[in-house]
């Protein structure tokens, strides 16, 4: 009998144990759909970035480093950020980023440089290095035959394939999640590009962001740009999510 309730005592105790674990997985689960500090600061950075708001990108640069993100991660941020506003930004966000090195390690802060990029050694051409890519993050099977503006224009499609997938997206110092959540970023912050905005929110879900990852990042970007451009983010990704449904 001592026995008996001895092992009722035991799997009493793994039950709760079983339980308690179980809660706690739960609650790792439901932190996981918020955006953590170092993706919030990647969307003001990007934000800043593509408006050439210097003294708000200063600060969000400060706030980035002190989050966790790496010098070469950020460096990595504001390199993307040339392929969706141009040079003159993305430099400027260089040059600006440099100002705030040089002024933390004047006051003794010795920040993470952070990994560089991976040697690419995939023997395929650029071009079918990029259509690959633009494939596993569009989870479609790119055509053979172009269309559209592709087709109107196929330099841009060799420029966008060859350059922003293979030579941007390749590089491994940012996940895709990451680049998406840049790409969104600038997109907004820009306006006037709803349609590219709309096919690159349809990628974040693909790559791992979550509706309500997505919808804090439209209140995180909404407080870096005007009122007009806030509203059509959210109408772009309320029609985002409406089309693509849990």
């Amino acid at each position: 009998m001592k026995q008996l309730k001895y092992f009722g005592f035991i799997a009493l105790l793994i039950t709760a144990s079983l339980f308690t674990n179980t809660i706690y997985a739960q609650k790792m689960k439901t932190s996981n759909q918020q955006l953590s500090e170092k993706d919030k600061n990647i969307i003001t950075i990007s934000s800043f970035t593509a408006q050439g708001k210097l003294p708000e990108l200063k600060s969000s640069l400060n706030s980035g480093l002190e989050s966790g993100l790496t010098i070469n991660e950020i460096k990595e941020i504001l390199v993307h950020t040339y392929a969706y506003c141009g040079f003159p930004r993305s430099i400027r966000g260089l040059q600006t980023f440099m100002e705030v090195l040089d002024e933390r390690k004047a006051k003794g802060i010795n920040d993470v440089v952070g990994k560089e990029a991976s040697t690419i050694e995939d023997n395929k051409s650029k071009y079918e290095r990029g259509k690959e890519i633009l494939g596993e993050l569009t989870q479609t099977k790119q055509p053979d035959k172009l269309s559209g503006y592709s087709a109107f224009a196929p330099a841009i499609d060799i420029f966008l394939k060859e350059h922003l997938f293979a030579d941007i997206f390749e590089r491994d110092v940012l996940t895709y999640a990451q680049r998406e959540l840049v790409t969104i970023s600038v997109i907004s912050a820009i306006g006037d590009a709803e349609p590219m905005l709309q096919s690159h929110l349809g990628i974040s879900l693909k790559v791992g962001w979550k509706p309500e990852q997505l919808t804090e990042f439209v209140s995180v970007v909404s407080s870096t740009i005007n009122k007009e451009k806030s509203s059509a983010v959210k109408t772009v990704l309320n029609e985002v999510l409406k089309n693509n449904p849990k």
